[in-house]
């Protein structure tokens, strides 16, 4: 029996890719992404130090409150607004978007028109 290929071995091929032209810089950090099942996770990092500048996910108190699932859309947006929220008061304006690897649909695609609204630029 022939075994299917993994999603998540593709999505990190994909990942390797994009990660070879996207880099953070302390001006312009990375907005980077990350979706489980049941979360999704956004993190400005500045690549030269290697250092997580600003985060937010469904996980987070401000949130866990306010969604019943962070696995979805509406979840997603509530990210987006967040990671921007937060980078924004520490000054960051600025960013280069990083999907990690998943295709720009659905909660990715969410959370980044969440972000641009909110009033980051990229």
């Amino acid at each position: 029996m022939i075994s299917k290929p993994d999603k998540n071995i593709a999505r990190k091929r994909r990942h390797v890719r994009v990660r070879k032209k996207v880099f953070g810089t302390p001006e312009r950090p990375r907005l980077n992404v990350f979706r489980s099942n049941q979360h999704i996770y956004a993190q400005l990092i500045d690549d030269t130090k290697g250092v997580t500048l600003v985060s937010a996910s469904t996980v987070d108190k401000e949130l866990r409150d306010q969604i019943e699932n962070g696995g979805n859309i509406q979840a997603a947006q509530k990210v987006g607004e967040l990671v921007a929220k937060r980078a924004l008061e520490k000054g960051y304006k600025t960013v280069v978007f990083d999907r990690g690897g998943y295709l720009y649909h659905g909660r990715v695609q969410a959370l980044a028109d969440a972000a641009r609204e909110a009033g980051l630029e990229f």
